[in-house]
């Protein structure tokens, strides 16, 4: 017999394009809509078998659904359940050393019949190992073998010849990202936790906690509130990089205020050259924006955009300073992106305000 016969290629216009564009879409869009109404006592017992799990998720499939599951093992992993993924054709070569009694496969086969995936399922059960079938169909050899099968249904595919893997995979992708997130959430795992497993890139800076980027209080221009103006620029006069702040302290050592750069350049265009030789206190800030120790770097950041400063101290539970933002450290972080409120100080009636914090979408 021989091949089919290959067809002509189509010339779209532009509307056909997007027509057949959003019609993928779309039907994709479909597909997930009804599967949520799906999801029922199955997808309960998985969770809570996921849970606890003392072992790892093994996550597997064939093809494009194994590429479903090489992104779903990733979610796993990032989102607070350790997790691997292990290639069907690849485990009955010797990788189903990986496997061990106390871990979890999730196996991902739309049909329920792919070959590599049903030559490993005897094994997998002589391990002791606990198998999640995600197939379209329950009746499947591997929906029968399964521990418990999560059963997608019929779905019609987005591809025009209704062949290529396209809405079937959009639902394996969307039943494992609701396993992975609900897991997520019965384990208790929060921002905290994320942030550990996120340390690089844009997502690490939004998470990144102020202490971990301020100026330590050593680096740091100090000043008792007892001083004249004068006296604590002689003293604070020393080489090497300075920020341009000097944070000042009461007999307590909590911060009462800070002076700047700015502050002194507006005494001598205001020809005030005599406040120079009175006491700091006649010409510092009082009651100066703050931020607390451990908050979050995009709420120092919202801080100092919103009231135009460039320096933040960083204060512990009693008000006294242990470092420093200052806004050339954070250059590129500018609000967008928001991040859960952080309690910062604000003087007066502002105190009470959460920060929602914005930064630019990671490029």
């Amino acid at each position: 017999m021989g091949l089919p016969q290959k067809s002509a290629p189509e010339v779209l216009s532009p509307f056909e394009q997007l027509r057949l564009g959003r019609e993928v879409v779309r039907t994709e869009g479909r597909t997930l809509v009804a599967l949520a109404d799906r999801l029922g006592v199955e997808f309960c017992q998985a969770v809570t078998l996921l849970s606890a799990t003392r072992g790892s998720v093994i996550v597997s499939g064939m093809g494009k659904a194994g590429l479903i599951g090489q992104k779903l093992a990733a979610t796993f992993a990032s989102t607070g359940t350790r997790s691997h993924y292990l290639h069907p054709g690849e485990a009955i070569h010797g990788d189903l050393g990986r496997v061990h009694a106390d871990d979890v496969v999730l196996m991902l086969s739309f049909s329920g019949k792919t070959e590599e995936v049903v030559r490993i399922l005897p094994a997998l059960r002589e391990l002791g190992t606990q198998i999640i079938a995600l197939t379209g169909d329950r009746s499947s050899p591997l929906g029968q073998q399964a521990a418990i099968t999560l059963d997608l249904g019929s779905i019609k595919e987005a591809c025009p010849l209704g062949l290529a893997p396209t809405a079937s995979t959009a639902a394996m992708l969307a039943v494992g990202d609701a396993l992975a997130l609900v897991v997520s959430r019965a384990k208790g795992f929060g921002a905290e936790d994320f942030a550990r497993f996120h340390p690089g890139g844009n997502l690490g800076r939004k998470l990144t906690r102020v202490d971990e980027v301020m100026r330590p209080r050593e680096q740091c221009r100090m000043a008792k509130q007892s001083q004249t103006l004068r006296e604590t620029l002689v003293a604070q006069s020393r080489p090497g990089r300075r920020t341009g702040a000097i944070m000042i302290v009461d007999e307590t050592d909590r911060l009462v205020g800070i002076f700047t750069d700015s502050d002194l350049a507006r005494l001598l265009e205001g020809n005030r050259d005599a406040a120079i030789d009175g006491p700091l206190t006649s010409v510092m800030t009082r009651s100066p924006t703050t931020i607390g120790a451990g908050e979050l770097l995009p709420a120092a950041c919202e801080i100092l955009s919103q009231r135009k400063i460039s320096e933040l101290p960083v204060v512990d539970q009693e008000g006294r300073p242990i470092g420093l933002i200052d806004i050339t450290d954070v250059m590129g972080l500018t609000p967008q992106d928001t991040v859960p409120s952080s309690k910062c100080q604000v003087p007066g009636p502002e105190r009470s305000k959460s920060f929602r914090v914005h930064r630019p979408s990671d490029s």
